[in-house]
């Protein structure tokens, strides 16, 4: 294993797509929900234990070899909304491309052919850290961070926040990353043993709710 891989895979400037992904910022901006930094941490905080943590035991059970179908099944049974189901598989097919041209793997051409329209981004991620040669912890923290750091991103874009100010709202929530990728490496290496039911299915209603309505706005400055 090389850390190193794990720098490649979690850079923002990884070329997977996620730049053009808000994570359901720019919905509660324009709703009113985030205002400033104080809004935006409590906004990724609810990201990071309900959708992060969910794809962070997605992503950790396919890093560990778990039945990549399986996953993508629990993925799309744990996503209520048409509208982020069709921005998973669209970023896992993203991901896919630059994953493949980066580390080559069976694995991963295997999905590919299974699921020609995209899997779930964090079954991709967990099989893209597999074949970097990363763990299931490895594979967590990249979903995690992704879960926080998308809607940090859009927010400064959003309101011209000042970065300082979101980049400490995110440091604030670093322990917080720490307990979640715990929980979710727990969560993936029972579904050997248990099966994908044991992967948690924690909700965000709120999210679900504004990724329709975003998905319906003539204009939108994110694709998700």
């Amino acid at each position: 294993m090389t850390r190193a891989a794990l720098l490649v895979l979690a850079d923002g400037r990884f070329p997977a797509g996620g730049h053009a992904h808000s994570g359901g910022a720019e919905a509660a901006v324009k709703a009113g929900r985030i205002t400033g930094a104080a809004d935006l941490e409590a906004f990724c905080r609810g990201r990071l234990h309900t959708t992060g943590l969910v794809a962070a035991a997605l992503a950790a059970a396919a890093a560990a070899g778990a039945d990549p179908a399986a996953l993508d099944a629990a993925a799309d049974a744990r996503t209520p909304s048409p509208a982020l189901r069709a921005a998973a598989r669209k970023l896992g097919r993203q991901l896919m491309r630059a994953a493949r041209a980066t580390w080559p793997s069976a694995e991963l051409d295997a999905l590919a052919r299974e699921f020609p329209k995209g899997a779930h981004q964090p079954v991709v991620l967990g099989l893209t850290a597999r074949a970097a040669g990363l763990g299931p912890a490895d594979a967590a923290y990249c979903a995690v961070y992704e879960s926080v750091s998308g809607p940090a991103t859009a927010v400064v874009r959003l309101l011209s926040l000042d970065p300082f100010e979101a980049t400490a709202a995110l440091a604030r929530l670093a322990p917080e990353l720490d307990r979640v990728v715990d929980r979710a490496v727990s969560a993936g290496a029972a579904v050997p043993a248990a099966g994908v039911d044991v992967l948690p299915a924690a909700s965000a209603p709120l999210l679900e709710i504004g990724a329709e309505v975003h998905a319906a706005w003539p204009v939108r400055l994110f694709a998700s």
